[in-house]
């Protein structure tokens, strides 16, 4: 049977480039972005054409369209090759989100590529999923030494009683120390990498170099642990691929480091943030002892993710009301497609069997986040945030939940702070004297001061 040839966009429908968009990281896409997607939607329907920092690229919108595009794997290509924007030239001169997408790593692969640089990845991370094995449970223990160690310390500068940012005095050192175990990382890597991760992410000036500091401290660690390897994620990466280059495996580390500091730290603080100012649903879940529950509905309410990364269409398709031709790029929201869901008959779609596991804060399809990944980023969530309310008596945030501030961008949309008032509910342990915690909280302390002046 002969194969059908795929249709062509018809010749009246409109080209991406000839429609008048307006831009979408605005003053008020930061103060509401819930605002932004619904006019969007209510403008242009599940899909709608807006420019990010110049550039005009498809937001997807709709719950069911987001979904399409992810499980489309044939239709939505993520090798950048296939923007022809990039390909003929079109972008503009130091386009500061290209530095990031240019990164050739797992997450911008296709196919049996990508289908064999997730499986290396699965089975490196394979040891320190897996709870009653000795790299398991070892870095479980890590987790709330180094907990207990931050809630120490936050007593000791703070009092048991006081005013703490649940950002820079506990997620964000927490998940850099965890990072530096698990990749076997020399300390002084530390001090600014989650600086550097989220000028990548973001975009914003200095984004190129930052990306080129993060890229050359990973391969650097990468020639270390080949020449000196160890119980740790760099090492088993190796043993599963021993063909990787230092620069190949440098790259690897560099984004399962963006997913380990960044995504998996806003889960955390969107957690803590959904408990705190009483939601509910999070609530009664974590009442009732389901703690994968919490961060689900968490998830739901606030994904770490808000916009994904950039999808290629790789021939004309419609979706939504309009015609994509191949080539262009479309990113798929997973926030506006979360605001889709709630309002799709709310009880019956967003019940408590069907709503927490909808998310799409792990992604969907082939490219979604990979079990092993998955299932270690659910227990560090976990025990992050199970840790420091076991430690609480009480916590409230000192400001209103609409007046926090939050680091916005083209992908994430983060808290920069999580203040809050608190009550300790027992006097810690002493801090440890010596040991990772004290180097890296050295250097978080100057880095988060930068990060919110």
């Amino acid at each position: 049977m002969e194969a059908q040839p795929y249709a062509a966009a018809p010749d009246d429908s409109p080209v991406l480039g000839s429609l008048p968009v307006e831009p979408l990281l605005t003053a008020e896409f930061d103060a509401d972005p819930g605002a932004v997607y619904r006019r969007l939607r209510s403008r242009h329907g599940p899909v709608a054409p807006v420019g990010l920092m110049g550039v005009p690229v498809w937001l997807v919108l709709g719950y069911r369209e987001v979904l399409d595009v992810l499980r489309g794997e044939c239709q939505w290509r993520r090798d950048i090759r296939y923007w022809r924007a990039r390909a003929q030239g079109e972008l503009p001169s130091g386009w500061p989100l290209l530095a990031g997408y240019e990164v050739r790593q797992t997450m911008f692969m296709d196919d049996e590529e990508h289908r064999a640089a997730r499986q290396t990845l699965h089975t490196a991370l394979r040891p320190f999923q897996e709870a009653r094995g000795p790299q398991g449970w070892e870095l479980r223990a890590a987790v709330s030494r180094y907990a207990d160690d931050l809630v120490a310390l936050l007593a000791a500068e703070s009092g048991s009683a006081g005013f703490a940012d649940l950002g820079a005095q506990y997620t964000r050192p927490l998940l850099l120390m965890v990072t530096t175990r698990l990749f076997g990382c020399p300390v002084e890597l530390g001090d600014e990498l989650v600086m550097d991760l989220w000028r990548m992410l973001d975009g914003g000036l200095g984004a190129e170099p930052a990306t080129a500091r993060a890229l050359a401290a990973f391969t650097r660690l990468a020639a270390h642990r080949r020449a000196r390897p160890g119980d740790d994620l760099t090492s088993y990466l190796l043993l599963a691929d021993p063909h990787l280059s230092d620069e190949q495996l440098g790259r690897e580390l560099f984004m399962n480091a963006v997913y380990l500091n960044d995504i998996t730290g806003n889960m955390v603080l969107n957690t803590l943030l959904e408990v705190i100012r009483g939601n509910a649903t999070v609530r009664r879940s974590l009442s009732a002892g389901q703690p994968g529950e919490t961060v689900d509905r968490a998830a739901l309410a606030n994904p770490p993710v808000a916009n994904m990364c950039f999808r290629f269409a790789a021939r004309d398709v419609p979706l939504g009301n309009y015609w994509i031709r191949a080539g262009d790029a479309v990113s798929p929201s997973a926030a506006a497609a979360h605001q889709d869901l709630l309002a799709l008959g709310t009880s019956r779609l967003v019940g408590p069997a069907v709503s927490a596991r909808s998310h799409l804060g792990w992604g969907a399809g082939q490219h979604q986040c990979p079990m092993a990944a998955r299932a270690l980023a659910g227990v560090l969530v976990d025990q992050a945030v199970g840790r420091i309310l076991d430690h609480l008596a009480t916590v409230e945030l000192t400001l209103p939940p609409d007046q926090l501030p939050w680091r916005t961008g083209p992908v994430v949309r983060g808290l920069r702070l999580l203040p809050v008032r608190y009550e300790l509910s027992r006097p810690p342990r002493p801090a440890r004297p010596h040991g990772q915690a004290t180097g890296l909280l050295a250097g978080l302390k100057r880095l988060m001061s930068r990060a919110q002046g």
